[in-house]
This record gives C-alpha cells, sequence and structure tokens, in this order.
C-alpha cells in the first residue's frame, strides 16, 4: 500500500510516495529531489515526532500564561500524555528562557523547557 507524503525538510516540498517493500519491511520513497526527502519520508513512517509548544498557568499577573517546549522532536505516541500533564501545572515565576520544567518526559531523554523570560 503506498502511503502519499509532503516533505516539510526544506521550502521546496517534494510530494512524496512511500511503498513498503515486500519481505524486507523497508521503505521504497520517490518523488524526492534531495535526499532529506527520503530520510523524512521514512522518520515519519517508522517513528513520527513533533516539536511541542503549549502554554502552562503561572502566578504572574503580567504574563498568566507561559509558553513553553519540547527541547526537541518528541515521539507522538507521548504528545497526549504530556499536554495532559502541563495543563494541569501551575508555575512558579520568575523563570528563564531554557530553564527546564519537566526533565525526561516519558524516559524520552528530552525535556520541556520555558520559551521566553517571565521575571514578573
Amino acid at each position: 500500500m503506498a502511503k502519499k507524503l509532503i516533505c516539510i525538510s526544506c521550502p521546496i516540498g517534494c510530494r512524496l510516495t512511500a511503498v513498503r517493500e515486500e519481505g524486507s519491511g523497508e521503505w521504497s520513497v520517490s518523488g524526492n529531489r534531495c535526499p532529506r526527502g527520503r530520510v523524512y519520508a521514512q522518520n515519519e513512517l517508522t517513528d513520527p515526532r513533533r516539536v511541542v509548544t503549549a502554554t502552562v498557568s503561572g502566578n504572574s499577573t503580567l504574563m498568566p500564561r507561559i509558553p513553553v517546549r519540547t527541547s526537541e522532536a518528541l515521539p507522538k505516541r507521548h504528545i497526549d500524555a504530556l499536554l495532559n500533564r502541563l495543563y494541569r501545572l501551575k508555575v512558579e515565576i520568575p523563570v528563564k528562557k531554557g530553564e527546564v520544567l519537566i526533565r525526561n518526559v516519558e524516559n524520552s531523554g528530552i525535556d520541556v523547557i520555558f520559551s521566553c523570560d517571565c521575571l514578573k
């Protein structure tokens, strides 16, 4: 069965077609204009990941919601649990950009960090 994807590795946006090879289970990718398209399709089909951005509640009157993000792309299977956890948090200020809020999300080695300073 062929899967259709649009590559987001570069601005070209190649239309990719991926077909799983019989026996080996490997994905054969066509339609890519550069090597990054093949890598993108294989990663997206075998272990899709996303950088998660969200806001958490804070005790600041100037910034009641504080933006956070994952330090790198997180496997999609962990996103719902992470968002549920983030939306229940209440953060004490001050916080600094890059400061870790949650370390090692779901034992993935990926942290949740603050996206900006909130000092008041």
